[in-house]
């Protein structure tokens, strides 16, 4: 029990309710566990306070205690079903959220053989099935400042909720360090350490690499298309935004010191355009003459032909869910190495991203 315990606080479950710092969590009780040395606090993550005495926006705190490492996990998150399969620890899921939205074949395998259940979506999920599970913990993340139902109705079925917000992390590798606390949870935080250790060395080298190597200016990228006629630029310091800088790139259009992105108009979008060198991100696009389709303003525009439009749905599902933002919370190492090909002009092996021809 205190080895569990001794790498919970040393991990510092304060940043797993990390919206707090960010106002986005309500008044009622949220769980952490608290620990007044900041020296504990890993030095990627930012989303929290320096002390990591996470409370609600009335003051209150509330702690989870776990006895023992944990076996039974229900994710509403894909990217937490991909922190535990990068640990070796898929088996430990019994439920998922949208099971048509995950990537992991691991993961296909033991739900066509029975051993995962597929328990719904947030608005309405199968509180039946949850409790005919018996999971040790619930991991989820909001999306608003409101505490959403279905968190107050598991807690009062009895059933623990672990509110994760890694999703704000606007660093790639603070986001990627949340191994270290599934690694936690789980009795493999060394596994975990080596992992995020691993990552994080290839992703620095290749950052450096890249700086070392620059001449000339940064290489210009239109990134996103609209949607319902809004279109999406990400802040300066937005965590793709800081991606496209590693690899030797610059968002057009992203305002700095800013993470949340702004919306521009679409006159601006192809003003933009005529300065971009590469265009990224472009929805669910495959091919040119879809994203012609998708944005008829700039059907004539000299970025629409090959070795100009890459987009991340290499590793995309039917349903629509998309791998980028699965494993590669766990890997950003792998989209950097993507970025850094693709903006070198030598688009070979990539991994996350592909080519629209």
């Amino acid at each position: 029990m205190k080895g569990i315990l001794a790498e919970l606080r040393t991990f510092c479950l304060g940043m797993l309710v990390l919206g707090l710092m960010a106002g986005l969590v309500s008044s009622c009780k949220f769980n952490s566990i608290i620990t007044d040395n900041k020296e504990d606090i890993p030095s990627y993550l930012q989303l929290f306070d320096k002390y990591a005495v996470l409370k609600s926006l009335t003051g209150e705190t509330d702690t989870l205690w776990f006895e023992k490492p944990l076996e039974r996990i229900v994710c509403m998150s894909s990217s937490h079903v991909a922190f535990l399969d990068a640990l070796g620890c898929d088996s430990l899921i019994v439920g998922v959220s949208g099971i048509g939205y995950h990537t992991s074949p691991q993961l296909q395998e033991r739900y066509a053989r029975g051993e995962v259940f597929d328990i719904g979506y947030e608005a309405a999920p199968d509180y039946e099935r949850l409790v005919a599970l018996r999971p040790d913990l619930v991991t989820t993340y909001t999306v608003s400042s409101a505490v959403p139902p279905y968190i107050v109705k598991l807690n009062s079925l009895g059933i623990r909720v672990l509110v994760l917000n890694e999703h704000l992390e606007q660093s790639p590798l603070a986001r990627a360090s949340y191994i270290q606390l599934f690694g936690a949870l789980t009795g493999r935080r060394d596994k975990a350490d080596s992992l995020f250790a691993q990552v994080a060395g290839n992703y620095n080298r290749l950052r450096r690499e890249v700086a070392e190597n620059r001449s000339g200016e940064p290489r210009k990228v239109l990134m996103n298309i609209p949607y319902a006629d809004r279109w999406y630029i990400p802040g300066g310091e937005n965590y793709m935004s800081r991606l496209v800088r590693d690899a030797g790139g610059e968002v057009l259009g992203a305002e700095p010191g800013r993470a949340e992105s702004t919306v521009i108009s679409l006159e601006k979008a192809w003003e933009l355009s005529s300065g971009a060198d590469l265009w990224l991100d472009v929805g669910n696009c495959l091919t040119l003459d879809q994203l012609r389709m998708q944005v008829p303003l700039l059907k004539d525009s000299p970025l629409l032909c090959p070795g100009k439009v890459y987009n991340n749905n290499r590793r995309a599902t039917p349903a629509g869910g998309n791998d980028f933002w699965e494993s590669g919370a766990v890997r950003p190492d792998l989209i950097l190495r993507d970025l850094c090909s693709i903006l070198r002009g030598t688009p070979d092996s990539l991994y996350f991203y592909q080519e629209l021809e």
